[in-house]
């Protein structure tokens, strides 16, 4: 018997997140075929740069997620600085200013709400590394939505709290190495 289908793919990440990222998405196929929404924590004064370095080293689309954007297959979409990154039922983005999340906007845990509703059984999150507890309660919105959760290894990760906060909110998580995340992903086109 095999899982539930994969149709979307959140990941959250913080402190060592260029890192981490660079293991993961220049290793996906360019006919990859499901959407991913990206949060990584960027000071709210500067302008992103991950969508154009992403877009350049990866084979599938890298952009800065656009609010009222349909959600297509094969793109990363990034939560640019200050806004929060939310998935609508009617398979578009949405940015908010809200108040931040754990001092955070964007917040990995508002975006991982929104997906598990949205998606349910077919969303896989991921969280990487990171210095806080961002992702911990959206990682289990997911697990009890159905969906698939993966954290890396604290062990490995650049800054272990935030795996470690999601392993212990979902201990059902899959803990795995970022090269074999890269494989996983790679696993369910």
């Amino acid at each position: 018997m095999t899982g539930p289908r994969t149709s979307a793919i959140v990941i959250g990440a913080s402190a060592g997140a260029l890192d981490a990222l660079s293991v993961i998405l220049p290793r996906l196929p360019a006919d990859f075929p499901h959407p991913l929404m990206i949060v990584v924590h960027v000071p709210p004064d500067k302008r992103s740069v991950l969508a154009d370095l992403f877009g350049k080293k990866s084979r599938i689309s890298a952009v800065e997620a656009e609010d009222k954007e349909p959600i297509k297959p094969g793109t990363a979409y990034f939560a640019p600085p200050d806004y929060h990154l939310l998935v609508e039922a009617d398979m578009t983005l949405a940015l908010t200013n809200e108040e931040p999340v754990l001092f955070s906007r964007p917040s990995i845990d508002v975006l991982f709400e929104s997906a598990a509703d949205v998606f349910g059984t077919a969303l896989t999150a991921i969280i990487l590394t990171g210095a806080n507890q961002d992702g911990s309660q959206g990682s289990k919105a997911v697990a009890a939505a159905g969906g698939n959760v993966i954290v890396q290894d604290p062990e490995e990760a650049f800054a272990s709290a935030m795996p470690e906060a999601a392993i212990k909110a979902c201990p059902g998580a899959r803990v795995m190495s970022l090269d074999a995340i890269a494989d996983h992903l790679r696993s369910i086109v």
